[in-house]
């Protein structure tokens, strides 16, 4: 169902305490299977899968560098480096600068779980022109994503109606529906990506990116995460904590939450955004015209949401836009400070009869593009954190935390509650309660906290430092708006990051931008 919990696109996450006791006993170097020595095929990029998202095939860079694509491959298990392979497909741009000032790589990973890094990095690629004169910048699809055998769960006409409906239910009927639902959508993913959903938990992709930093030819692995990518990114470093380079974790997720606990800190961090917004609309010199005063704003927003249940309004046709959709499309809009004029927009439009503004937010959510298509970030959202979260909820349970959400958030508390029923069903046990990111010896990583962050909350950044261990994490603080940094364009924030991964140096331990 769709949940800003599980996109981490927001971001809540548990990775692998088990899996990786399990795999330690195992080789964690892929040499037995002769991957380490394979040559990577670099060409021209073609234009992204339908589960990648469609569209163009990305533009040239600035100065006319193509970006490049190739496929790795890795062990589809990592018990067992000799059997089975899958292509993890990766996009490279190489280096601007001069090759005796190169690094290395440097390799993104933009979150989710379920986000396409092909499709990605070139979007924002003009962001990272800087890091370029001293890296080829690198990003992939992890395994279950897009082009790297992506997890296939529904069709784009079951998808339309799986995502209209009642996620929030109000009464037995209603939560019995919910979670048939869930259920159905559960075994399809079963049924027509039975191989793959076991080998997608955070500690594969870890592993992934270990053979792809040998691969790459790098003695050190230099990593950018983002969102979801902090927990991967913590991942690497606990099971590789000798090979990590210069890392940057912005938008950072609580490693130390099981998957509620993560659900409630959203819950609290997507109301602390709504909270801001009404706050920046109603202190404008012009009327908002969505409200004279933050609790007016607040008040049409829940009318409005509670009128939707029982009337939905004309969406984009022939969909309405239904109390979910545009409980999804109001979280969406809180990701980014740009997108709260959409917001106001689509608030205008909603009142007056009008969802399409706040449904094509929702569908952004979604991974619906306007062609009707989707891409697959929600299919291997759901398969990445069912295969890490050992946590599997009832409705008798989720009804009986009901009130602890709605006291954390009036607007978003039923919505992220109820989704902590995503894994009902699920094939595939979870591998443990939180992800260990322990990391004693690894190089500095620098953590960087936006206190507006709504998808992953500020007191992240705090939890993950300490849980990577004294001397290893470096917390930089933004106070800002809306999910991640570097992105926001502070010069601050990109003063710091860019004069670590450029030239080593670490900023000082509790620095804060503004």
């Amino acid at each position: 169902m769709p949940n800003p919990s599980r996109p981490r696109v927001a971001a809540l996450a548990a990775a692998a305490l088990v899996m990786t006791s399990a795999l330690a006993a195992c080789s964690s170097d892929p040499k037995d299977a002769d991957l380490t020595s394979q040559a990577l095929n670099w060409k021209d990029c073609p234009a992204p899968s339908e589960s990648e998202g469609g569209g163009p095939a990305p533009s040239p860079l600035p100065g006319g560098a193509a970006w490049q694509c190739a496929t790795m491959k890795a062990p589809l298990d990592w018990g067992k480096p000799k059997g089975d392979t899958i292509g993890i497909a990766l996009i490279r741009a190489k280096s601007s600068g001069a090759e005796d000032k190169r690094i290395g790589s440097l390799i993104f990973n933009f979150g989710g779980p379920g986000g396409s890094g092909v499709t990605t990095l070139p979007a924002f690629g003009n962001d990272y022109a800087k890091l370029r004169t001293r890296y080829d910048l690198v990003s992939f699809d992890p395994r279950g994503v897009g082009r790297s055998d992506g997890v296939k769960c529904k069709n784009d006409q079951q998808l339309d109606k799986y995502f209209q409906q009642d996620a929030m239910p109000d009464d037995a009927a209603e939560t019995k529906e919910l979670v048939g639902n869930i259920t159905q959508f559960n075994d399809a993913c079963e049924r027509n990506s039975g191989k793959v959903i076991p080998h997608v938990a955070t500690t594969d992709a870890a592993r992934d990116m270990d053979l792809m930093r040998q691969v790459l030819g790098d003695d050190k692995l230099h990593y950018f995460g983002i969102s979801y990518g902090t927990e991967l990114g913590g991942v690497y470093a606990h099971l590789f904590p000798k090979k990590v380079g210069r890392a940057i974790f912005d938008g950072v997720v609580d490693p130390t939450e099981n998957s509620e606990e993560g659900s409630l800190s959203q819950a609290k961090g997507f109301q602390l955004a709504l909270d801001n917004y009404a706050k920046d609309c109603t202190s404008k010199v012009e009327d908002c015209p969505v409200g004279d005063t933050p609790e007016q704003v607040k008040a049409k927003i829940a009318k409005l949401l509670k009128d939707l249940e029982s009337k939905p309004i004309p969406g984009v046709f022939p969909r309405e836009l239904t109390q979910t959709a545009a409980t999804s499309g109001i979280a969406q809009s809180l990701y980014s400070k740009d997108f709260w004029e959409y917001l106001t927009e689509g608030l205008v439009q909603a009142y007056e009869g009008d969802g399409k503004i706040l449904m094509l937010l929702s569908d952004s959510m979604n991974g619906r593009n306007e062609n009707g298509q989707y891409s697959n970030i929600q299919a291997a959202n759901v398969a990445v954190n069912c295969a890490d979260d050992k946590p599997r909820y009832t409705p008798a349970y989720v009804e009986s935390k009901l009130p602890e959400f709605r006291a954390a958030s009036p607007q978003f508390g039923d919505y992220l509650a109820w989704g902590m029923l995503s894994c009902t069903d699920w094939a595939v046990p979870g591998a443990a309660e939180h992800p260990d990111v322990s990391a004693p010896g690894s190089a500095p990583i620098l953590v960087v906290g936006n206190t507006g962050d709504p998808a992953t909350p500020y007191e992240g950044a705090r939890k993950m430092v300490d849980a990577l261990g004294k001397g290893v994490g470096v917390e930089l603080t933004y106070e800002g708006q809306g999910h991640g940094s570097y992105d926001s364009g502070n010069k601050c924030v990109r003063g710091a990051v860019d004069g670590y991964l450029l030239n080593g140096t670490v900023p000082k331990a509790g620095t804060v931008c503004k």
